[in-house]
């Protein structure tokens, strides 16, 4: 008589529904802030940069 054969695959219960532990729009307005700090300001326009002249008094 052969032994019994174990089963293929353990029965898994089922995962409890786990509630955020914050909104996400807090998670999107740090990944925003974030971002808005680790990017560096853009270099300014070479055609608006003129050297300001004084007239001689």
């Amino acid at each position: 008589m052969p032994a019994p054969r174990p089963p293929a695959r353990p029965e898994r219960t089922p995962l409890a529904e786990v509630a955020p532990q914050f909104p996400m729009r807090d998670l999107l307005a740090s990944c925003a802030a974030a971002k808005a700090i680790s990017t560096p300001p853009p270099a300014p326009d070479p055609a608006e940069c003129t050297p300001d002249h004084r007239e001689a008094a």
